[in-house]
């Protein structure tokens, strides 16, 4: 089989998935294309351009399927290059605009970015979500968007997406354990967290900051790993943690490489998440491969992928509330020596088979 895979905003989430893919099932032809995850505004409404016209002569050949990100603007893809429209195409959301938590600079395309996602998941004859949260609050979004809309707008759009969408988590890449072993320093028994996002507002580095300091008025010693994708604007939270709480960091910054990364998580006793904007939590999920206890928020996705005494009373409005109850559930499971739970059923062994059915599934519809 010809598979034509388009990443139009490579983060790193999609490209994990992407590249899991991939070698999943070797035996498939594939033939990529992937923008780089920059300038977020003409990346997502710009890669039909990009590619319509700056690669016709690949998009024109032939495919048995086309598996697209939703950040594919595929309806001018197709428009722009109309052989990809008689090939059957499935699209998958890793995120959706109708949950994203707009900052002030991106209110103002909201909007126009969640037609997007409309018209792609309506041009694709599949669509696939990582997570029901995902697939839950995109659907309620497109039907609160066409009620706000003045005219001619058809009935049974929610219904027509609903019909043609299921959920299908990215899979965990099982990779062997690091070599690599990290020293946390710090007295000995003390805490061991990580936090790993993107350094962006919607992750919550201001409830992060609202922790270590309640952490540090209860007087429990711990050390902090924070990790993730730092971007040219970041959030003063990160400025305040690095010069407030330098004697708690072992780690700050991007892992050098993916073994260092995975030796920071390998080693940590707690993943804690502040996430305000999480579609399903594939940091959180790798942490918990790799045996540490998961400290989420009982929100989003995450209640999807663990059971509850792993999750704090989130606090949307109140971050003073959250960071307490975050420091009340990571006491008392240091006080129960709780273990990680049992995450296999996410990994590609289990979930390969479901895969290979809903790709070979679509591409047999051409």
């Amino acid at each position: 089989m010809k598979v034509l895979l388009l990443s139009a905003y490579d983060a790193v989430s999609h490209r994990y998935w992407r590249q899991g893919l991939v070698a999943q099932f070797p035996q498939w032809n594939w033939t990529e294309l992937v923008l780089p995850a920059r300038h977020f505004s003409w990346r997502v409404r710009g890669n039909s351009l990009s590619w319509g016209l700056g690669q016709q002569d690949l998009l024109n050949r032939h495919y048995d399927l086309v598996v697209a990100t939703s950040m594919t603007d595929l309806s001018t893809l197709r428009g722009l290059v109309p052989r990809l429209a008689s090939i059957p195409t499935l699209v998958y959301f890793h995120e959706n605009q109708f949950a994203y938590p707009l900052s002030d600079q991106r209110t103002h395309s909201a909007v126009e970015l969640q037609m997007l996602n409309l018209y792609t998941a309506l041009a694709a004859d599949r669509v696939l979500f990582n997570s029901h949260y995902n697939r839950t609050s995109f659907l309620d979004g497109v039907s609160a968007l066409l009620t706000r809309l003045p005219d001619h707008v058809p009935a049974g759009v929610r219904e027509r997406l609903e019909v043609h969408s299921s959920v299908l988590a990215v899979p965990l890449v099982e990779e062997p354990g690091p070599a690599c072993v990290p020293d946390w320093g710090g007295e000995a028994g003390a805490l061991r967290l990580v936090w790993a996002a993107r350094w962006e507002y919607d992750k919550g580095p201001d409830r992060l900051l609202a922790v270590l300091r309640r952490l540090e008025q209860r007087g429990r010693p711990y050390r902090l790993c924070i990790m993730g994708e730092r971007f040219r604007r970041v959030p003063e939270a990160f400025d305040t943690i690095a010069r407030d709480f330098g004697h708690r960091l072992a780690q700050f910054g991007f892992a050098e490489c993916r073994e260092q990364y995975l030796g920071w998580l390998a080693s940590a006793q707690f993943f804690l998440s502040t996430s305000l904007h999480e579609f399903q939590g594939v940091a959180a999920l790798e942490a918990v491969q790799q045996g540490c206890v998961p400290l989420l928020p009982n929100r989003l996705a995450y209640p999807e992928l663990v059971p509850s005494r792993y999750l704090y009373t989130g606090n949307p409005g109140d971050i003073d509330a959250e960071a307490e109850a975050v420091v009340e559930r990571l006491l008392q499971l240091a006080q129960e020596k709780a273990g990680a739970p049992d995450v296999s059923a996410l990994g590609w062994g289990a979930m390969a088979d479901a895969y290979r059915d809903q790709l070979e599934g679509i591409a047999g519809r051409g």
